[in-house]
C-alpha cells in the first residue's frame, strides 16, 4: 500500500494558489486513475483505489498548510504504511518555475507543511515530490506570493509540472523511487 498526501490550503479561496500545487496533482492523480476524494477523516480528504498492482491511497490534509503533519500522522497511524510508502507533493520556492525535484529523504528546508509532517512523524526518510514554483520578486512577501495565483505566462508551464508531479508518483508506485529519480529529476 502507497499513500500519496498532496500540500495545500483547505477551501476555495486557496484553490488554484502556488501553495496548492500539492492538492492540485492529488486531483490529477484521482481524475486518473478514478479515485473519488470523498472520504473525510484523518484531518483529510481521501480516496483509495489501485496504481498497478498497488493498493493507493490519496490525501489532502485539510488542517491548513501549517499542521499538515496532524493529518499525515493520523493517516499514517492508522493505514501503517512503511514510511518509504508515504510519498508527499508539495511546493517549493527553492526550484525554478516548473521544475521537479524526487528524493527519498530530507529537511524540510523552507517549507513549514513539511516542517510539521517531520515533526509529527519525527522522521525524514519517506519520498517527497517537489514542484517548483520559483521564488517571490524583488519586494514581494513571501506569504503573499505562495497564496497568490500563477498568471498566464506561468500557467502553461505548472500545469505541465504537474501532470509530471503526477507521472512521478504513479512511477514511484510501479517502478519504484530510483526508476521514478531517473526518470523525473532533472529539467522542464
Amino acid at each position: 500500500m502507497y499513500i500519496i498526501v498532496g500540500l495545500g490550503n483547505p477551501g476555495d479561496r486557496y484553490k488554484y494558489t502556488r501553495h496548492n500545487v500539492g492538492f492540485m496533482v492529488i486531483d490529477i492523480l484521482a481524475q486518473r486513475n478514478g479515485i473519488k476524494l470523498n472520504k473525510l477523516d484523518y484531518k483529510a480528504l481521501w480516496g483509495e483505489a489501485w496504481i498497478g498492482a498497488e493498493k493507493v491511497i490519496l490525501a489532502k490534509p485539510q488542517t491548513f498548510m501549517n499542521a499538515s503533519g496532524e493529518s499525515v500522522y493520523d493517516i499514517v497511524r492508522y493505514f501503517k504504511p512503511p514510511l518509504e510508502h508515504l510519498i508527499v507533493i508539495y511546493d517549493d520556492i527553492d526550484l525554478p518555475l516548473g521544475r521537479i525535484r524526487i528524493r527519498t529523504k530530507g529537511s524540510a528546508g523552507t517549507h513549514n507543511g513539511m516542517r510539521s509532517i517531520i515533526y509529527m512523524l519525527d522522521s525524514d526518510a519517506f519520498p517527497r515530490i517537489r514542484v517548483g514554483i520559483d521564488r517571490p520578486g524583488p519586494g514581494m512577501d513571501l506569504v503573499n506570493y505562495v497564496l497568490s495565483g500563477f498568471d498566464e505566462q506561468e500557467q502553461p508551464i505548472i500545469y505541465k509540472a504537474m501532470e509530471r508531479a503526477a507521472d512521478a508518483a504513479e512511477a514511484i508506485v510501479k517502478d519504484g523511487i530510483e526508476i521514478a529519480m531517473s526518470k523525473y529529476n532533472g529539467d522542464v
